[in-house]
């Protein structure tokens, strides 16, 4: 495989990632924290109401997981390519 062929699976790959990624964010943020706010109220965590709790926090704490999750797919993509150091 060619360097840019390699440039190119590498970048393909990682924009999959992101998409995912950010698909779940936005599922999390928008949909849990808005769009399904009433459904989810009917369930209590931590003494609110869980669609509160993922409008105000859960959005926050679900974005750390998955920047976290996003650098250990990139290391695993840049030993994969061989772009590590």
């Amino acid at each position: 495989m060619s360097d840019k062929e390699n440039a190119k699976a590498y970048w393909k790959e990682n924009l999959r990632y992101l998409l995912i990624l950010l698909g779940i964010w936005f599922l999390v943020s928008y949909c849990a924290g808005i769009l399904f706010r009433e459904e989810l109220n009917q369930f209590r965590l931590g003494g609110f109401k869980l669609g509160f709790w993922f409008a105000q926090q859960g959005s926050i704490y679900v974005f750390v997981v998955l920047i976290f999750v996003y650098v250990r797919l990139m290391n695993k993509l840049d030993k994969k390519y061989g772009y590590d150091e």
